[in-house]
């Protein structure tokens, strides 16, 4: 009997010990579900009916505040931009803008450049913040981050001013010699010597309009929409002799090399643009009597085979700190070497776009006094590299018409 009784005694304190700990686990779980999370700091209750699914579909960052300024809700977005911290909004001024705000009912908008959070070089945070009353108690505030409108902005306003300006150079110089001219009509040499100034700006003036209307097409066009297989020898007897006048006059030896037959995929008047833009380069500013090379070859790539194509130049090189910006729209290494040679700054810009709206990219490699590679990378037209290799299979050792391939040259030299 003892011992009977003593294990009822001892299930009877299990019992009380399983209530106990189920009561306590009840209790921790309702504290758990009480708790403030990431997008609720309070529970939902408090928000009149419908605005949580309104917040929840705004593009703008979101924070509701109580009466004591603790945040009831609040969106992903404001957690990102660092504007809530601690169940807070962590913004002194926009937190003094949800407290007037409180006070009188009226609804209050600034603009303010906040720091970036988790970054030490100071960027600023361009944001607009709207305060407005929610129902009696609640405060709304939505945020909306103009970063990249503002960046997008000082681009257009920058591209402005060097349109201007650059439009401004020769326009004032023909009005000059025009003046010029007239002044000189008496003297035929003189009206010759300035009808031919007359000339260099005025094919100054329209390169730089037509390389402004290419800039604008490629940044705007899709290029394939009209993209098709172009073969790469094609484009590079092209881009040679859009630049054969210069490097006759300047003894400048064109040689191109690589492997032949290749293709690339795209829109073939953009690809000509880009190519013959960096051959046009490689001519104007290397010195007289030297040599530009141009090969092209199939590289292995994880996502597909890419056409390379270099342009090497035995020009005056590049800098470390220039060839960070060569390719921004007007950037000119020597600007008074770019007067000379005609350029406009626009050309490597050009290169870039039509780079990158195919799918490749462009690189260079530099060294001053020693001269520049620029390389642009492409991705090879498949479907005709597959189409030419059956047709060579099927072919077998059946007589056919003679090759007219010419034999691949190596790749141009550079001369010391």
């Amino acid at each position: 009997m003892d011992v009977n009784a003593a294990v009822a005694a001892l299930a009877a304190i299990a019992g009380v010990c399983t209530g106990v700990i189920a009561m306590l686990a009840f209790r921790w779980s309702e504290r758990d579900q009480a708790r403030p999370t990431r997008t609720s700091l309070h529970t939902d209750a408090v928000l009149p009916p419908g605005v949580d699914t309104v917040l929840s579909v705004l593009r703008s960052s979101a924070v509701v505040l109580d009466e004591s300024d603790s945040v009831v809700k609040a969106s992903s977005a404001a957690y990102a931009l660092g504007l809530v911290r601690g169940g807070k909004l962590a913004v002194e001024p926009m937190l003094n803008m949800a407290r007037d705000t409180r006070r009188d009912g009226e609804i209050r908008q600034v603009e303010l450049d906040l720091p970036r959070r988790g970054t030490g070089r100071g960027e600023a945070l361009a944001v607009s913040a709207r305060v407005a009353p929610l129902g009696s108690r609640l405060v709304l505030l939505l945020v909306e981050d103009l970063t990249e409108a503002r960046r997008i902005e000082a681009v257009r306003r920058d591209f402005v001013a060097n349109v201007s300006h650059e439009l401004k150079t020769p326009v004032g110089a023909l009005s000059l010699l025009s003046e010029a001219v007239m002044d000189a009509s008496d003297d035929p040499e003189a009206v010759t010597r300035f009808a031919g100034r007359m000339q260099i700006e005025a094919t100054r003036l329209t390169n730089l309009v037509q390389e402004l209307i290419d800039l604008s097409r490629v940044q705007d066009d899709d290029p394939l929409d009209d993209a098709e297989p172009v073969r790469v020898d094609e484009l590079v007897a092209e881009a040679i002799d859009r630049s054969r006048h210069t490097a006759t006059t300047k003894q400048i030896t064109v040689a191109s090399g690589g492997s032949a037959g290749l293709h690339v995929w795209g829109h073939r008047g953009q690809l000509a643009a880009a190519l013959g833009n960096l051959v046009e380069n490689a001519v104007n500013y290397s010195p007289a009597r030297t040599r530009v090379g141009i090969a092209a070859r199939r590289v292995t790539a994880p996502g597909g085979d890419l056409i390379e194509i270099a342009v090497t130049d035995q020009g005056i090189g590049i800098s470390e700190k220039d060839r960070e910006r060569i390719f921004e729209r007007f950037y000119r290494v020597d600007p008074a070497r770019s007067r000379a040679t005609g350029g406009t700054g626009l050309g490597l810009a050009i290169v870039k776009h039509v780079a990158a709206s195919h799918g490749g990219e462009v690189t260079v490699w530099s060294t001053e006094g020693q001269g520049s590679t620029f390389t642009l990378r492409l991705p090879e037209a498949g479907s005709v590299r597959n189409r030419d290799d059956s047709d060579a299979d099927s072919a077998g050792d059946v007589d056919h018409a003679p090759d007219t391939t010419t034999e691949p040259l190596p790749a141009p030299e550079v001369l010391p």
